[in-house]
């Protein structure tokens, strides 16, 4: 049975959507948890009932990736180790899918995604990083990336650029950390039911078009990411290093999504 017992996990960005999943789906296999937000709210208190419900140790920490690197990955480390020291798991979840037309795109809107979606991740895994080398830790990092680190939208350039390069990263941090005993893979959900895409359930129109360009015709909520997440850090997925799982429903796959039946016939 793959299991989590013994070990400890910060997930950024996991008070709501993927990362309320995959903290939640760590705690029912036996994890200690770190929960991260920007501030505690209602979606904190929820998440943290649920994985001490699983009779784990679940902690809460505040800090805003978004804000100047240099400063908020410090601050967001230190917290983390303060309320459970023995983390060997770090999810680098916290994203942000604010975004532009690439022709009315600006530097404010660019540089909070690039700093939230690949900067932040980048410099938190450098640090626990540190930390498991000089502790001889065998640590494990998860990157959370996006299908569009695979396809491409015309309204999503910036987002679609800094999850391109969480799939660079899980690769090139592989190569760097694999050799000292630290193992870097990635998640990378299809389109998921998450209060970052509403529109989904806002209408139906857009709902029934996402079932339609996905092999499998569904559109789930974000618990499907959580029983991969909780195999890519276990020790079942010891041999697994730079991998970056696609839960998509084949929608990566897919290179032209068949016509509906009835095309022309209205």
């Amino acid at each position: 049975m793959i299991h989590l017992k013994g070990h400890s996990a910060l997930v950024t960005g996991s008070t709501k959507g993927v990362g309320k999943a995959i903290a939640e789906a760590f705690a029912a296999a036996g994890a200690n948890v770190v929960i991260h937000g920007r501030r505690e709210s209602p979606e904190s208190e929820e998440v943290l009932a649920n994985c001490r419900t699983a009779g784990v140790t679940a902690e809460f920490i505040t800090g805003d990736l978004s804000g100047p690197t240099e400063t908020v990955v410090d601050e967001v480390f230190d917290k983390a180790i303060n309320v459970m020291p023995g983390i060997d798991i770090l999810v680098n979840n916290a994203g942000t899918y604010i975004d532009k037309p690439y022709l009315e795109m600006d530097l404010e809107t660019y540089g909070t995604t690039m700093r939230l979606n690949v900067a932040s991740p980048y410099f938190l895994t450098q640090r626990f990083a540190r930390r498991w080398i000089e502790e001889q830790t065998a640590g494990r990092v998860l990157m959370i990336g996006s299908i569009n680190g695979q396809l491409a939208e015309p309204v999503h350039t910036c987002y679609d650029a800094s999850k391109g390069a969480v799939a660079m990263m899980v690769k090139s941090c592989c190569v760097s950390l694999a050799p000292h005993g630290i193992r870097v893979n990635g998640l990378a959900p299809g389109l998921v039911s998450t209060p970052l895409t509403s529109i989904i359930e806002e209408d139906p129109n857009f709902k029934s078009w996402m079932r339609l360009h996905t092999p499998n015709g569904a559109v789930p909520g974000a618990e499907v990411c959580g029983d991969g997440a909780v195999y890519l850090v276990s020790d079942a997925a010891k041999h697994v290093h730079g991998h970056m799982l696609m839960v998509d429903g084949g929608m990566s796959g897919w290179q032209q999504p068949d016509m509906p039946r009835d095309w022309g016939e209205k």
